[in-house]
């Protein structure tokens, strides 16, 4: 949005629930005009023009876009009843200098599902009717894309051990070239996808879950938080994870023998004929489910700590 205010801008803030963005997140400019159905159900006024934040019914701080210093956030003082909403989809592990947001967010915005404003990166939504779904045809066995390859963590200490044995093709940065555009219909041709999150927190389930993996119809092998966590939000037959064998061998003779058995295999899928995943959200929906959240927000309250909330 344009930073030079003109009438109508000034007339619609009148009329709407003015929501301001401090900053675009990651610098990544997005339309604001409308938001896409199902999230249109309340109407606000979004912009990123700072001339609008004593109008602002909200403010929504993006955390990496702020985090450096409590300079970055507003100096003037704030408009009686005004919302400060603290926002991320990083890990706790990824969300430096948390401390100084103590005592002045009002609602949270997270992947974490006891956040005020749930932004999750996926969910699963019931089939009008139901669905004989069709397993994308496989030609491979194992995938993973990976772009921070960090040789200390989990994910990559597990994976040294696990392709000791069975096959794993690996795409991204020093690895298998793969064009974005092109990810979810290489990934389909696998069975199994390799889900491995960077970090591990509680609900921290990203696009490697629901993007990567299920929305390619390939079966994912999660690493990430306990198995529990994981069935809040999907099947417990829609996954496998690796906490559930003794060891990386052991993972990998049972994908072996579900390589070698279709009808095995298949139970993975038979969650699909009432429900289907949706994994391609964007920052502009992550915004307009918190302007249908904040059209009810609790009373205006503070959070004291984030830092002993968001671990």
């Amino acid at each position: 949005m344009s930073n030079c205010t003109d009438s109508a801008a000034l007339s619609k803030s009148e009329s709407n629930f003015v929501v301001l963005l401090w900053t675009w997140p990651f610098n990544y400019q997005f339309p604001v005009d409308e938001c896409p159905k199902p999230f249109d159900t309340a109407k606000c006024m979004f912009t990123a023009n700072h001339s609008f934040y004593n109008k602002a019914k909200a403010v929504v701080f993006h955390h990496r876009d702020v985090c450096q210093s409590r300079k970055q956030m507003p100096q003037m003082p704030r408009p009686e009843g005004q919302y400060w909403v603290w926002f991320t989809l990083e890990s706790p592990s990824h969300s430096p200098n948390l401390q100084f947001m103590d005592k002045l967010i009002n609602l949270t915005m997270s992947y974490r599902s006891d956040s005020d404003i749930f932004t999750p990166y996926g969910w699963l939504e019931q089939n009008e009717a139901a669905d004989n779904y069709t397993i994308p045809e496989k030609s491979q066995l194992v995938a993973w894309v990976v772009s921070n390859w960090n040789p200390q963590s989990k994910r990559v200490r597990f994976y040294e051990e696990l392709k000791n044995y069975i096959t794993i093709h690996i795409y991204g940065n020093q690895h298998l070239p793969l064009i974005r555009e092109q990810t979810n219909s290489v990934i389909s041709k696998y069975k199994f996808y390799l889900s491995f999150e960077n970090s591990i927190h509680t609900d921290y389930i990203t696009e490697k879950l629901w993007r990567n993996a299920l929305l390619s119809g390939s079966v994912p092998v999660v690493l990430g938080p306990p198995r529990e966590n994981y069935e809040k939000f999907i099947p417990s037959d829609s996954f496998i994870h690796v906490d559930d064998f003794p060891s990386a061998k052991e993972l990998a003779s049972y994908l072996l023998e579900l390589d070698k058995s279709d009808q095995k295999y298949q139970e993975y899928f038979k969650w699909r004929s009432k429900l289907k995943p949706v994994g391609n959200t964007s920052w502009i929906i992550h915004y307009c489910k918190a302007c249908i959240e904040l059209q009810s927000a609790p009373p205006y309250r503070t959070t004291p700590s984030l830092t002993k909330w968001f671990t």
